[in-house]
């Protein structure tokens, strides 16, 4: 992912006010991401831990910001697993929320969100890459190549970012359109 500016992540969002989108906390430390191993930039509000955010590129080059809200931690114990749905990475001990945005559009405006179970941090281009690692105990070996894993959670982050994008928004239109 190409580094991004503080205008370039507050005008991507597609599910929130402009006025939501100047108002809300951007991550700490910008500059010092690893934008090489981002997929797309993704972190949670430090003075609401139920807000979270995503900016991903998209296949031509624009920006889609998400605004998500996450179902509180709980701390189920350590032989609780659960998978994320994007990187498909397991965490034990609360490691993976439910995460839920409000979609784009006349949908969003009338109550309608898309929702996936996501790494809590929202760090799985870490995970993908193996930059990362979830808590001892929760990993699975997989047989395909880091290359593969990298390629399933962009297919599937796409896939969450669309059914976010409400039919007929510019946004969610396709570069050939």
């Amino acid at each position: 992912m190409r580094p991004l500016t503080e205008s370039d992540i507050r005008g991507s969002f597609v599910n929130c006010s402009k006025g939501e989108a100047k108002r809300l906390n951007l991550p700490r430390e910008l500059d010092e991401q690893p934008w090489e191993y981002l997929d797309f930039l993704g972190w949670r509000d430090p003075g609401a831990p139920d807000r979270c955010y995503v900016v991903a590129e998209r296949d031509d080059g624009s920006l889609v910001g998400i605004t998500l809200r996450a179902t509180p931690r709980t701390n189920r114990g350590f032989t609780t697993r659960s998978m994320c749905s994007l990187c498909l990475t397991v965490h034990t001990n609360g490691g993976v929320a439910l995460m839920s945005a409000r979609r784009a559009g006349e949908a969003g405006r009338h109550g309608n969100t898309a929702g996936e179970y996501l790494c809590a941090d929202l760090a799985c281009s870490l995970y993908s890459r193996g930059k990362k690692t979830p808590i001892v105990g929760a990993e699975i070996d997989e047989t395909i190549s880091v290359t593969e894993r990298v390629a399933r959670a962009q297919r599937n982050l796409a896939g969450f970012i669309g059914r976010v994008l409400a039919p007929g928004t510019p946004a969610a239109a396709s570069p050939e359109q």
